[in-house]
């Protein structure tokens, strides 16, 4: 049972490095012309504000998760993690290393793709709602009498625009050719799909079904690179499998606990946004680390 006097970092403040970017979830700080330094609080969002309320262990989970598959999928695209062991942290990083442990990545700083590379292997969402309306997604017809969370006949690739704030833009595969180039577009195609399988193929086996999922890739000397978070309850719809039952909104291991929260209470959503009942981020946090630990197959230990 995860206690909230435990400590919950909304957050970062390393005097000595540049903050490079701040969102909705990570701090990111420059290191050197080279490295960057990632590191994942408990600040949560919903419906595209920070609440005031922090999930107790959620940037752990997130860094930790992301680390686990960074490995498991290192075969089929390399990744931009240098390490996460903050004693191999450069030096002037050790005094904050209680802060950083567990939750922080040292990583090549790379040239991002502005394209959210989004697959899906279920329609429920945005896909959802779009299929309602015109019967395809991102321009790709889908077959009809699909219901609400049906597994699609194949996995598709169905990208974004990566917005700053707000919600960011389906896009249709032809409008990515358009803003990177179609060569980039086809390489990061085919990859999403490759490493969409091999993460799905594997969670099922450990009784998770990864709905589906957003990845982000940066370019860099070496080539391109898998970066930033991946396959975490953030970036990924992952649904209890022994509890699917479609034509219908699915259980998950994401935040869908507190968007179920906050429409309960009203909230409009607008600033100020609320803070959440302790019972409410208890769950929350109970529900990643329960997703870490059928994933990884052991517990949160960090």
């Amino acid at each position: 049972m995860i206690q909230l006097a435990d400590p919950v970092l909304l957050h970062t403040d390393i005097g000595e490095l540049e903050l490079f970017a701040s969102g909705k979830v990570r701090d990111v700080f420059r290191v050197d012309n080279e490295h960057l330094l990632f590191v994942a609080t408990d600040r949560i969002s919903a419906f595209d504000y920070v609440l005031a309320t922090g999930i107790p262990q959620k940037g752990k989970v997130l860094t930790q998760l992301s680390l686990f598959w960074f490995d498991l999928l290192r075969d089929i695209v390399p990744n931009h993690l240098v390490t996460a062991d903050v004693k191999a942290y450069p030096s002037l990083l050790h005094p904050h290393a209680d802060k950083l442990r567990g939750r922080s990545m040292l990583v090549v700083r790379a040239d991002m793709v502005p394209i959210e590379c989004v697959v899906r292997g279920y329609i429920s969402g945005s896909a959802w709602k779009e299929y309602k309306s015109t019967g395809s997604v991102c321009g790709i017809p889908l077959p009809a009498g699909l219901r609400e969370s049906d597994q699609l006949p194949e996995p598709i690739f169905t990208p974004a625009t990566k917005a700053v704030s707000g919600h960011d833009e389906n896009i249709s595969f032809e409008k990515m050719c358009e803003l990177v180039g179609k060569p980039l577009s086809e390489e990061l195609r085919d990859l999403s799909l490759r490493v969409y399988r091999k993460a799905a193929d594997y969670a099922r086996a450990r009784g998770i079904i990864i709905a589906d999922t957003k990845f982000e890739f940066g370019r860099s000397p070496a080539g391109l690179l898998l970066a930033d978070e991946v396959l975490t309850p953030d970036s990924s719809r992952f649904w209890p499998a022994d509890r699917y039952q479609p034509g219908k909104a699915q259980e998950s291991y994401d935040k869908q606990y507190v968007r179920d929260y906050l429409e309960q209470i009203r909230w409009n959503k607008q600033p100020p946004a609320p803070g959440l009942p302790a019972e409410v981020a208890q769950r929350t946090s109970e529900k990643y680390l329960e997703a870490y630990r059928l994933l990884t197959g052991h517990a949160m230990t960090v």
